[in-house]
């Protein structure tokens, strides 16, 4: 694996984490991982193991296409409307208002 591909996956990585609020330690704790395994990971210095993988995408709620790719299929459309569903009324609001804006612009 080329660095570059290691690295894009890590930045993926990260940046969902980081939707959701998540720490690097929450996240190893969640996958049974060092928190250097995810810093690792991260900063794209280690390839992941497949069963790591699969913990790493129920972790963070993303499908392994996202994670090896960047590409969302259906099931992380799935996901993000379950994430939507259980929104406040108001924040579903906001969520249309701010879905408009960047739809218009």
């Amino acid at each position: 694996m080329t660095t570059c591909f290691l690295k894009d996956m890590g930045y993926r990585i990260s940046k969902q984490r980081k939707l959701l609020n998540m720490t690097q330690e929450q996240l190893a704790e969640q996958m049974n991982v060092s928190i250097q395994m995810v810093s690792n990971m991260e900063n794209g210095k280690k390839a992941i193991r497949p069963e790591n993988l699969v913990r790493l995408c129920d972790a963070l709620k993303v499908s392994a296409d996202y994670v090896l790719t960047g590409k969302s299929v259906d099931t992380d459309n799935v996901i993000m409307l379950g994430r939507i569903n259980a929104l406040s009324e108001r924040d579903r609001a906001l969520l249309n208002t701010m879905i408009d804006y960047l739809t218009e612009n």
